[in-house]
């Protein structure tokens, strides 16, 4: 009977320009640890480093105490296993190079190793970690055989919300001159928003960090305007008014579809919506899938099931993430959906368990 145990945490973030990314904190790095203890494997299912606020030496220093502990915890025996997301492709991205330019690897299926250390960062991740090698994987991992994982950025193609990525998506997606049909395999994904990252990831390295908050506060307080509760002040109403309009020249642009809808539950349903997509389109029916992303963790207890279910049967789970984000917790923080700590548990034979190791 197959006992073991493997610990699934995505969107850790190392190196947000707010340092909203909990690990860097002695109590949060401490409940993590102690989850650990009696792992097998840990997977980082993406967004590990964040690559887009800064240059990668800030996130490499922001990331390498936790490393360090996490490393030493699971000891010589305990397997890590990372896939690249979209925040930090770059860890991928010579392997992504080589993959154009010299036809190796083979066109990436449902899995592809990455199956050597070159440089900076994954170099010094496997230093951090105690290892001599890493096992990288993209775009996903299969844990068991009715367990897959994977980041979930391929979801931006689909998603019917016109977040920034989710607009940019759209735009590369007429630069390649993907057909009609849409994409059809991870290949399909990776031509279209390959380049996107690595653009914003050229565009962070030289960026200056102070410009880069102070347009992520901006991003912040267009959606709270839109979607907080409360009196809004002119600006927020003005919004508001215009956002219909606004939705509906980028339809008749065909960069959607979209929605004018914006709200929490609208976000969950786009989400899962656009996952069921991918899922669909890379062959990856099977009774699990794992992803994160979106930084909204599910299903919980108050959720409707059938959401996180497709067509096929399969069931999804969200990771969630492990950073503070005040403006998405609502009223309620402490029962919030996108609170950070949350992993999943696969253990054994039984269905992945989601839960959060920083409550109580």
């Amino acid at each position: 009977m197959d006992s073991s145990r493997t610990l699934v945490i995505s969107d850790l973030h190392f190196g947000k320009h707010d340092a909203a990314d909990v690990l860097r904190r002695g109590p949060a790095r401490g409940r993590l640890i102690e989850a650990l203890a009696g792992c097998d494997r840990l997977v980082l299912l993406g967004d590990v480093l964040e690559l887009r606020h800064g240059p990668v030496r800030d996130a490499l220093r922001a990331a390498q105490g936790p490393l360090g502990e996490i490393g030493a915890v699971l000891g010589p025996e305990g397997e890590v296993v990372i896939v690249a997301g979209n925040h930090d492709h770059y860890l991928v991205h010579e392997w992504s190079e080589r993959r154009v330019v010299d036809g190796f690897p083979p066109p990436m299926g449902l899995e592809s190793d990455v199956d050597w250390v070159a440089g900076e960062p994954l170099a010094r991740i496997a230093e951090w970690l105690g290892r001599d090698r890493l096992r990288v994987v993209y775009p996903g991992v299969w844990l068991r055989d009715d367990v897959y994982a994977t980041h979930g950025q391929y979801l931006d193609l689909h998603l019917t919300v016109p977040t920034l990525e989710r607009l940019g998506a759209a735009f590369m997606r007429r630069v390649v001159a993907l057909d009609e049909a849409g994409p059809r395999c991870a290949e399909d994904y990776e031509t279209t928003l390959a380049p996107m990252y690595e653009w914003i990831h050229a565009v962070a390295q030289r960026a200056d960090p102070a410009r880069s908050h102070r347009l992520h506060g901006g991003s912040v307080r267009g959606w709270n305007a839109l979607t907080g509760p409360g009196r809004r002040g002119l600006r927020g109403r003005s919004i508001s008014l215009a956002w219909p309009a606004a939705v509906a020249l980028l339809n008749r642009a065909r960069l959607g579809p979209f929605r004018s809808e914006i709200s929490g539950p609208e976000l969950r349903r786009a989400g899962l919506r656009a996952m069921t997509e991918v899922v669909g389109r890379l062959g990856a029916e099977t009774g699990h899938v794992l992803f994160g992303h979106t930084h909204r963790a599910g299903p919980l207890p108050a959720d409707d099931p059938a959401e996180w279910c497709t067509v096929a049967g399969t069931r999804l789970v969200n990771t969630g993430s492990w950073v503070d984000e005040p403006s998405f917790l609502g009223p309620d923080p402490a029962h919030s959906p996108y609170r950070p700590g949350f992993a999943v548990v696969v253990e054994g034979s039984e269905p992945p368990r989601l839960v959060n190791l920083l409550d109580g």
